[in-house]
């Protein structure tokens, strides 16, 4: 059995030791149950269709956690459906936390959450329990940990550049052969009074694009996501 050693074959062998699968099959709006015990570190495989590119979220991973940990301060958000990406009160709610994450950083937000009117407050991450702390430890299990194979992360919905080719290159180089210069002996004898004879211009042309180019219209890469 031959090895893949492709980028698929590596980005299949990182999602599988995390999550114990592929993750190329996972559906969107349904969120995974907990990796099996023989498999994987802890981490929820996620879908890419979960991504919102706008507020750079994975919101079926932090809806289910909060509906796991919060379940009455996740009713007060009062959205008619959470699925819906037009549900004016969901978007509130994710507007809010991106704007924090982008104000305070991510790792704060994990840290103190955030407070959203008129819910209240919303933990995001509970730390490591002190011995003994049942309720602790039982908020502290439900922490999610995600990762989704590529996923469009750009919300430019421009076509992929068509026909094979570099995207960008640099300005031509014009190299000139010792042909085009004027021909000094000639020019020598007569003294300068008659012009140089016309030579057959070779010009060598040379284009050297840039190295590197785009792949495809759209931006992508992998997304790691904690709640």
């Amino acid at each position: 059995m031959s090895t893949d050693i492709s980028e698929k074959g590596l980005e299949s062998l990182i999602v599988r030791h995390m999550t114990g699968t592929d993750g190329l099959a996972v559906a969107p709006n349904a969120v995974a149950e907990p990796p099996a015990p023989y498999g994987g570190t802890g981490y929820f495989a996620g879908s890419p269709k979960d991504f919102d590119r706008a507020h750079a979220l994975d919101v079926a991973q932090l809806f289910a956690f909060l509906r796991a940990t919060q379940p009455e301060a996740f009713k007060k958000l009062a959205m008619a459906d959470a699925n819906d990406t037009k549900d004016i009160n969901r978007l509130k709610f994710l507007t809010r936390l991106s704007a924090e994450v982008g104000k305070r950083g991510a790792i704060d937000v994990l840290r103190k959450g955030i407070e959203h009117h008129p819910a209240g407050h919303f933990d995001l991450f509970y730390g490591t329990p002190s011995e003994g702390n049942a309720k602790a430890a039982a908020l502290h299990a439900q922490n999610r940990f995600s990762i989704t194979r590529q996923l469009a992360y750009s919300v430019d919905e421009t076509p992929p550049r068509a026909g094979p080719g570099p995207v960008h290159q640099r300005p031509a180089h014009r190299h000139l052969r010792a042909e085009e210069q004027p021909d000094q002996a000639d020019r020598g004898r007569r003294g300068g009074a008659v012009p140089a004879r016309p030579q057959p211009a070779r010009a060598a042309v040379r284009v050297r694009p840039l190295r590197g180019a785009l792949r495809g219209g759209r931006r992508r890469g992998a997304h790691v996501h904690l709640s």
